[in-house]
């Protein structure tokens, strides 16, 4: 029976009937799953963000310096660029939902975890975002972003 209210303990189902914790140490590595999965979120979305941002202006050497991986100057301007965003907002949409999906364990360690997992990605790889990003986000018409 699923848990319709915060409970903690270390027996989660996550997903999948066959994602069953029932140890310690498969409750700590599924935590761990969710952490490293709630940073790359992050990850991603500085990705998808910078991609934006260096299709929309000039590029400079510094703007180069700060390119996403999947950026080059293959990609710079026109329809390639936009496949690659929409691909990139894509993939980021489906790992958050799949990170809502697991916050709706209800589980209060995996709750914990993905919190703690998408600060520490904003920490490092969203928090030193110029206000350009910032503006380039409020112009986001998707509520789940």
């Amino acid at each position: 029976m699923m848990h319709m209210t915060f409970y903690w303990g270390n027996n989660v189902t996550l997903f999948i009937n066959s994602w069953t914790t029932n140890s310690c140490l498969s409750y700590i590595l599924t935590l761990t799953a969710c952490f490293v999965f709630s940073v790359f979120g992050q990850f991603m979305e500085d990705q998808r963000i910078r991609l934006r941002i260096l299709s929309s202006s000039a590029t400079t050497v510094a703007a180069a310096e700060n390119a996403p991986v999947l950026y080059n100057k293959f990609f710079y301007g026109g329809k390639r660029v936009r496949f690659v965003g929409a691909v990139l907002f894509g993939i980021n949409s489906g790992m958050n939902y799949l990170l809502m999906l697991a916050v709706m364990s209800f589980n209060g360690g995996v709750f914990v975890v993905i919190v703690a997992g998408l600060a520490v990605g904003y920490w490092l790889f969203r928090s030193g975002d110029d206000e350009q990003t910032v503006i380039q986000l409020l112009d986001d018409t998707c509520a789940c972003c």
